[in-house]
């Protein structure tokens, strides 16, 4: 139950922000530090970083010694350190992936706990520039993909138009 009640909040917390967002385009949101740290947002949070199952960080910490140490504690204790202003990131863990032409490209990880305050830091600022994307916008949004993209582009220049902008 208190599972569903934290994404009930957290989703609400969402759509609050992206109302406001949408309702004025001047508005500023000067108070969100304390959003972050919300207990159904770190717990969210939490949800959504064990899915993607990935492996430590620095600390080598995994999923399953969080989850074994208790994931109430191990968030209550991001909590406090985020509440009280005692947070911070931990340095990347760097490993290389090979790539097809046997070149290898660099890829940081971050700690378990790391990536719990950034998706805690997206749940919370994402809804607000959402808000402002056009609906034809695709890079970098929620539920949106290249291929949908290259769909859209298909779909549009079989309407005669003459020009595809691509704003990198």
């Amino acid at each position: 139950m208190a599972n569903y009640t934290n994404h009930a909040k957290a989703q609400e917390l969402w759509k609050t922000l992206y109302l406001c967002a949408k309702e004025s385009k001047t508005r500023r949101f000067h108070a969100l530090y304390d959003k972050i740290y919300r207990p159904d947002i770190l717990w969210e949070s939490w949800q959504r970083v064990k899915r993607k199952r990935g492996s430590g960080g620095v600390d080598y910490q995994t999923l399953e010694d969080i989850a074994s140490y208790s994931k109430k504690r191990f968030l209550n204790e991001i909590y406090l350190e985020l509440k009280e202003s005692r947070y911070h990131p931990r340095p990347v863990l760097r490993t290389y992936i090979p790539k097809d032409d046997g070149k290898k490209r660099p890829l940081g990880i971050p700690t378990i706990k790391d990536r719990i305050v950034q998706m805690a830091t997206k749940l919370v600022i994402e809804p607000i520039f959402e808000a402002d994307f056009k609906d034809c916008s695709y890079g970098f949004r929620p539920k949106r993909n290249e291929h949908q993209a290259i769909a859209k582009i298909r779909k549009e220049s079989k309407k005669s138009y003459l020009n595809v902008m691509d704003s990198i």
